[in-house]
């Protein structure tokens, strides 16, 4: 690996201007507003991978705080290395409808320019993703969502896959999983997206980033195995106020997760009506968030007696998860029916997982598999081109047909995620091995995998003899 990227570096001579300054003459003005806002977006998506590490680290125990925390944290060094190089340019350069090409490789053409490099590939009538900001500023912050992704899958086999195998997981995956479905869904000429693809409605990622995260959550926990505890010593949380602090993080950042796609803080028209997504997204992604903590307490008060901390964070989780696909396309009174729904059926998805005795250890694919196809479906119910004129009406408007058009890019999203996990998991079991020894899971994956602590001794849980 270190050969290659050095063989890159020796090559970048020869690269022609992948790397040259654009002429200041040939850079047509970006808005400045814009700008600023999708930059901001960008931190503010970026800031929910520390927030998810959070999240997911207080449920597990002590003596793997830090491996769960390094979990999450690893994927901002590795596809923030990964996105620059190919990544970004198989997620979104004009290509196949199934995956992009290799021409932006490196980010080669990839600079200042606000429109115009999408010219010469259909629809021919879209020639930029945004075109009052930077090319680099899009591709920046489509970064943030390939490096939150994959980190959602870790909440699934915590305390358990090696440290090493884990690693080169993410990559593989954010390779052949990520990129072709973010390409189908939101690149120009895309199989199932808007620029010339079959239609289907997914704003922030309900698809490309919680079903295929959820799915593939399952596979990996099927695949890997239970931990030895399961089901049978399980242990409760360690640090409850680390999971509110994640929750909050998380609903924080998801402000610009949702109204940051909306790539523009301009407003709009559509037909008589005065619109503005982004204001549309952000209020809708706070209300969501809302009612589903509030009908997570219900349940919990009604059903066993007495509303939880973490149930609070899991239901708010749960309502952006839902809300995330339908953000810009729907009313705040939507968002309201949305976020109860959601948090109801992944209420009871928690519940059932824990029948079937699947260990999907912080409960991913409930959340966030079961959240975002709940929410692909209600996006098609709800949508409405009252409040974003770029969308399309769904059922309640009289468009029928949406609801199957998201039907089948959900299917195909479970596809492609779980088959593509299968395959992975295999080659890197046959390889390098997927699970830690079962001494080291005992004693402590933060011990074994990183020869620290996140505690000192004399407070952490040690496995008793």
């Amino acid at each position: 690996m270190i050969g290659a990227i050095t063989l890159l570096f020796l090559g970048v001579p020869l690269m022609g201007n992948a790397f040259a300054q654009t002429p200041v003459a040939a850079v047509p003005t970006a808005d400045t507003g814009d700008t600023a806002f999708m930059l901001i977006s960008a931190a503010l998506v970026l800031l929910m991978t520390p927030g998810l590490a959070f999240f997911y680290g207080g449920f597990v125990r002590s003596r793997n705080v830090l491996n769960t925390l390094m979990m999450s944290f690893v994927l901002m060094a590795i596809v923030g290395v990964s996105w620059i190089l190919w990544g970004y340019s198989l997620s979104f350069a004009p290509g196949l409808p199934f995956i992009g090409g290799l021409q932006w490789f490196g980010l080669n053409g990839v600079g200042l320019e606000v429109t115009d490099y999408l010219k010469g590939s259909n629809p021919a009538e879209v020639v930029s993703y945004a075109g009052t900001i930077p090319h680099q500023a899009f591709m920046i912050y489509q970064a943030m969502f390939a490096i939150i992704t994959p980190a959602l899958i870790s909440g699934a086999i915590a305390e358990r896959m090696s440290f090493r195998a884990y690693s080169l997981f993410v990559l593989l995956w954010s390779t052949f999983v990520y990129a072709p479905l973010a390409h189908m869904v939101w690149a120009k000429g895309g199989f199932l997206g808007l620029y010339g693809g079959l239609g289907a409605l997914d704003f922030a990622g309900g698809t490309v980033v919680h079903i295929s995260s959820g799915v593939s959550a399952l596979v990996a926990a099927i695949v890997i195995g239970p931990r030895k505890t399961h089901p049978d010593r399980l242990s409760p949380p360690h640090n409850v106020p680390f999971i509110l602090l994640g929750a909050a993080l998380l609903w924080f950042g998801w402000f610009g997760f949702n109204a940051g796609s909306a790539l523009s803080v301009a407003g709009g028209t559509s037909g008589n009506l005065v619109t503005n997504v982004a204001t549309t997204a952000f209020v809708a992604t706070n209300t969501a968030a809302a009612a589903a903590a509030l009908m997570w307490l219900i349940l919990e008060s009604v059903l066993r007696g007495k509303p939880t901390a973490v149930g609070a964070a899991t239901g708010a989780v749960a309502g952006l998860v839902g809300i995330t696909p339908a953000a810009g396309f729907v009313t705040p009174l939507s968002a309201i029916l949305i976020g109860f729904i959601t948090a109801f059926v992944c209420f009871y998805a928690i519940s059932f997982k824990h029948k079937l005795e699947i260990d999907d250890a912080l409960d991913t694919f409930p959340v966030h598999g079961i959240g975002g196809t709940v929410g692909a479906i209600l996006t098609a119910i709800f949508a409405t081109t009252q409040v974003n004129g770029g969308g399309k009406d769904g059922v309640l408007r009289g468009n029928f047909g949406e609801l199957g058009v998201e039907l089948v890019a959900i299917a195909v999203a479970y596809a492609i995620a779980g088959v593509g996990t299968w395959i992975i998991l295999k080659i890197i079991d046959a390889t390098v091995g997927l699970r830690v020894k079962e001494e080291a899971e005992l004693q402590g994956l933060d011990i074994n995998e990183h020869g620290e602590e996140g505690y000192n001794s004399e407070f952490g849980d040690r496995p008793t003899q």
